[in-house]
């Protein structure tokens, strides 16, 4: 586990519009908060079942999600660079549902725990409360895509044409 330079991490807000609004003050300040760390092809990140105890944002690779039925595994998804993952069971603290991955050769996350996190709301409210507005945005992409699909499904299931 390393940190992550502060102008490396500017930089990536800026090119992901995440956190945009933070200055280079408040993203050295927001450094110390997070920790990086790497991930090798397959290698499980979070498992199923796990309560989230950290966000993380993708700064390099793709991070790969996988349900399981019991009996069989199922990709369901998975997002790159400028995503953040973890922020669903990390603010409802309940278990996890699907398994995350390292999908490519490599990954990166920048990982800010829940102890640090809360730390960030106490020391700089702003640095936090613009995290949290992103896992906002982050979640309203997961919803509309799951809409979408559920809507695609739906128009699969009963037939293309049927009003």
């Amino acid at each position: 586990m390393t940190k992550v330079k502060s102008n490396e991490l500017f930089e990536y807000f800026q090119t992901n519009a995440i956190c945009e609004s933070l200055t280079r003050e408040e993203v050295e300040t927001l450094t110390a908060y997070l920790i990086e760390r790497s991930y090798e092809q397959n290698e499980v990140i979070s498992d199923l079942g796990e309560v989230g105890d950290a966000m993380m944002f993708i700064i390099k690779g793709r991070v790969g999600f996988v349900s399981f039925d019991g009996q069989d595994e199922v990709n369901v998804g998975s997002q790159g660079v400028g995503n953040l993952i973890g922020e669903m069971s990390f603010f409802d603290r309940k278990p996890r549902n699907l398994r995350m991955y390292c999908e490519s050769k490599k990954v990166k996350l920048l990982v800010l725990t829940r102890p640090m996190y809360d730390r960030l709301k106490v020391e700089h409210p702003f640095i936090a409360v613009n995290i949290l507005e992103n896992a906002v945005v982050s979640l309203d992409h997961l919803v509309r895509a799951m809409s979408e699909n559920m809507a695609q499904i739906e128009h699969y299931m009963h037939g293309f044409g049927r009003h």
